[in-house]
């Protein structure tokens, strides 16, 4: 990485320091409150955090928005949806995904935490869709937009990717099992991929939940969560596969506690800045101490490939990453 050079004056001495010594940090956790998932963006020139309110599943009625232009100061956006513009949804708003197409900003959200396909007033998979990141979010379909258990996939943790052709897939799913959809332009539907297929089941050895998809070079990395999601073996692994469909064969772990920072190190995105270049991770954690399963924070970390294109294994901080404008 380049170092840039400050110089200052004293005692009539010329001297110089390394810029980013002198750069402000984020510190961990970067957003204060309880906040689990986190999915990152960026959009109209600054950093987006779409995160869980991370509360008893009765109290996760809404979602909160996060903003920055530095990765230091973030900006809290209260309510972006709540259960009051989407009325079949009555509580466990979980792991927010978020594109932008066509001028609209579509919001995809688990709710309710299904069970089974018969669980009484349903639930699943909705999409919301507003004019800002910021919101307010409406309901967009009046229905979930997936309901019910494929390949048994329950219906949360969706991450929407869009492929090098414009596609757009949903890729999602609890309970040990994944699943890849294609969806329809409009956003409206799931439709058949070539083979006719609908939600075709891509989960590699070790998966829990909380998938996440990223294009580089021609490489597909695909990125999960294992481990249980209260216990502090909570962690992040990884495959790389040619194709969004596989096959994925898991290569290890990238994200884990360190029982000296936190624990339960799990559930992350990952995002570059168009300004250094840098690529981040952004999770949730446990702090020291803490035994309440809904205590996790959202912290971020640098994230480097090496030269071969692998993921190294993220080293998990209190300091946070160095400020990081977008605007230089």
């Amino acid at each position: 990485m380049r170092t840039r050079i400050a110089f200052f004056l004293a005692a009539g001495v010329v001297a110089a320091a390394p810029l980013s010594a002198q750069q402000p940090k984020s510190g961990n956790p970067i957003l204060q409150g309880w906040y689990a998932d986190p999915e990152a963006h960026l959009f109209a020139g600054e950093y987006w955090i779409f995160p869980t309110y991370s509360a008893p599943y009765n109290q996760q009625v809404f979602l909160d928005a996060f903003s920055s232009k530095d990765l230091v100061t973030w900006t809290k956006h209260e309510r972006i949806v709540d259960t009051a513009s989407v009325k079949w949804a009555r509580r466990a708003m979980w792991a927010p995904s978020i594109v932008e197409k066509d001028g609209w900003y579509y919001l995809f959200f688990g709710a309710n935490d299904i069970q089974s396909d018969s669980q009484p007033g349903g639930g699943g998979i909705g999409v919301a869709r507003a004019k800002s990141p910021a919101g307010p979010f409406t309901d967009y379909l009046g229905h979930p937009l997936i309901d019910k258990f494929h390949n048994g996939a329950q219906p949360i943790d969706q991450m929407v990717f869009k492929d090098k052709d414009g596609s757009y897939y949903i890729v999602y799913g609890g309970w040990r099992h994944c699943n890849i959809a294609k969806l329809s332009k409009d956003f409206t539907s799931i439709v058949p991929m070539p083979d006719g297929t609908l939600f075709r089941e891509i989960t590699p050895q070790g998966y829990v939940e909380g998938a996440f998809m990223l294009l580089k070079d021609n490489k597909y990395y695909f990125m999960w969560s294992e481990g249980g999601w209260t216990g502090p073996n909570y962690a992040v692994a990884y495959a790389v596969g040619t194709s969004p469909f596989g096959p994925f064969e898991r290569v290890g772990k990238i994200l884990q506690q360190d029982s000296t920072v936190a624990t339960g190190a799990g559930h992350h995105s990952v995002i570059q800045s168009p300004a250094s270049k840098n690529w981040y991770i952004v999770y949730h954690r446990r702090p020291l101490g803490e035994t309440d399963r809904n205590h996790r924070v959202v912290s971020i970390d640098q994230l480097f490939f090496d030269q071969k294109g692998m993921i190294q294994p993220v080293h998990i901080t209190r300091d946070g990453v160095v400020s990081d404008p977008l605007r230089r």
